[in-house]
C-alpha cells in the first residue's frame, strides 16, 4: 500500500514562494513519526526503570560493578599483596614456618630472633617507624631504608618472601590494634651496627 505522505500531488502548496520554489505541505513520513514516537517511549520506560523506580542498576553503574569485579580478578590472578591477603596468611602455619627460616637468616641480626630488636626496631609491640599497616612493612622490607642501613630485600628475596616475612611479623599482632607511629626511632645507646647481608652476586 502506498503512503499517503509519499504522494506530492495530494498535498496542498504552502502559501510563500521562494527564489521561485515552492514547497508542499506535506505530512511527515510515517517512518519518522514511528521514529520519534518510539524514542519517545523508551526514553519514558527507560527513565522509570532506572531512574524513578530504580528496578534496575544504570548502565554507568553497571559497568563501574563490573570493572571492579574483573580488576578483583585480574588481581588474585596475578598475586597482588595487600593488606587483606597479609592478614591472611599471617595465619597460615605453612607461611609462618617457612618465614621463621627466612627471618633467622636475614633479620634476626639487627632484629633478633624474637624480634624484640637489636640495632634494628622492635616488630613485636604497638610503635611502628613507617606506619602500622602490613602494606608498610612490606614497602619498607621490599624497598630497604638505605639511611638505616637496611637494605633493599625484594631484589634478593622476591615478592613471595617479603610477603612471607610480613605475615611472620603480623602474626603478632592484630588488625585494628593501637598503632603509635616513632619515625625518629634510634637504636638503643651501646648497640653496635650490624652490617646487613651483602646481596647476591649479580648474574
Amino acid at each position: 500500500m502506498t503512503d499517503p505522505a509519499d504522494t506530492p500531488h495530494d498535498d496542498t502548496l504552502r502559501p510563500h514562494v521562494f527564489d521561485g520554489i515552492q514547497e508542499y505541505d506535506k505530512r511527515l513520513p510515517r517512518w519518522w513519526l514511528l521514529t520519534l514516537y518510539g524514542s519517545i517511549v523508551f526514553a519514558v520506560g527507560y527513565w522509570a526503570y532506572y531512574h524513578a523506580y530504580s528496578i534496575g542498576t544504570p548502565p554507568a553503574q553497571a559497568l563501574e560493578k563490573e570493572m571492579a569485579e574483573n580488576a578483583a580478578i585480574a588481581a588474585k590472578k596475578s598475586g597482588v599483596i595487600d593488606d587483606k591477603t597479609l592478614w591472611k596468611m599471617s595465619h597460615d602455619t605453612k607461611v609462618l614456618s617457612a618465614a621463621k627460616v627466612t627471618f633467622e637468616t636475614t633479620c634476626a641480626v639487627c632484629h633478633k630472633p624474637d624480634m624484640t630488636g637489636l640495632i634494628g626496631p622492635n616488630l613485636v609491640d604497638q610503635e611502628w617507624i613507617h606506619g602500622g599497616n602490613p602494606m608498610d612493612s612490606f614497602k619498607t622490607i621490599n624497598e630497604g631504608v638505605l639511611v638505616k642501613g637496611m637494605p633493599a630485600w625484594g631484589p634478593m628475596l622476591g615478592r613471595q618472601k617479603v610477603a612471607e616475612l610480613v605475615a611472620y611479623i603480623f602474626a603478632h599482632h592484630h588488625p585494628g590494634e593501637e598503632v603509635k607511629i616513632v619515625p625518629g626511632w634510634t637504636p638503643p645507646p651501646g648497640v653496635m651496627p650490624v652490617a646487613p647481608p651483602s646481596p647476591p652476586p649479580a648474574k
